[in-house]
């Protein structure tokens, strides 16, 4: 609808299409159309057009209200999250319809939560995280900045996932597990009790 805010998502590949879809599903913003350097200018998604490479961010981000980074690389979607903030666009969060997400859950800016997460009581999503299909972030567990927990991953009550921290998919955080800034744990991972 043309009273809804337009959105810019960067990123085209298989996440940038997810987080699409999720969009298109939940409603609330009219897709703009995506920045990507695996596509060229012109090239549809979901009948949105490809804006350009990423390099372009500043001249597309004045076409939007507002924009999210659908980039699973932790360091180019914070790096880009930054661009976005400075250009004075407003970066908003994305959770999908079938997440489940705790009211006394803090969730920051950038944020992407997809289908069948559970998010619990007064767990932390810092700005720019990721949540992917079917993880869990238990109650009081703390996913920091940037940080990315991979499909299917748990964190137990308590567990710290620092800073640009990347889970990959079905890795298990126990009770007060702590994964260090900018580690990446290979799929399977399990630490802590």
């Amino acid at each position: 609808m043309a009273d809804q805010p337009k959105l810019l998502i960067v990123g085209a590949g298989g996440f940038g299409r997810t987080v699409a879809e999720t969009v298109l599903r939940q409603g609330g913003y009219e897709l703009a159309g995506f920045l990507d350097d695996g596509l060229a200018a012109g090239d549809t998604v979901f009948g949105r057009p490809v804006l350009g490479p990423l390099d372009a961010i500043d001249q597309q981000a004045l076409q939007a209200e507002c924009a999210i980074v659908a980039i699973g690389d932790n360091q180019v979607r914070a790096d880009m999250h930054a661009r976005l903030v400075g250009r004075g666009l407003e970066v908003v969060t994305v959770i999908h319809p079938d997440a489940s997400v705790a009211p006394s859950a803090s969730v920051g800016d950038g944020v992407v939560v997809m289908g069948g997460v559970v998010v619990g009581t007064e767990a932390q999503l810092g700005n720019g995280v990721i949540v992917n299909a079917g993880a869990t972030v238990d109650h009081h567990a703390v996913v920091e900045e940037f940080g990315h927990v991979g499909a299917g991953s748990v964190l137990a009550g308590g567990a710290r996932v620092g800073e640009r921290a990347w889970l990959r998919a079905g890795c298990v955080l126990g009770y007060r597990a702590e994964v260090e800034p900018g580690r990446i744990l290979p799929p399977g991972t399990v630490l802590g009790e």
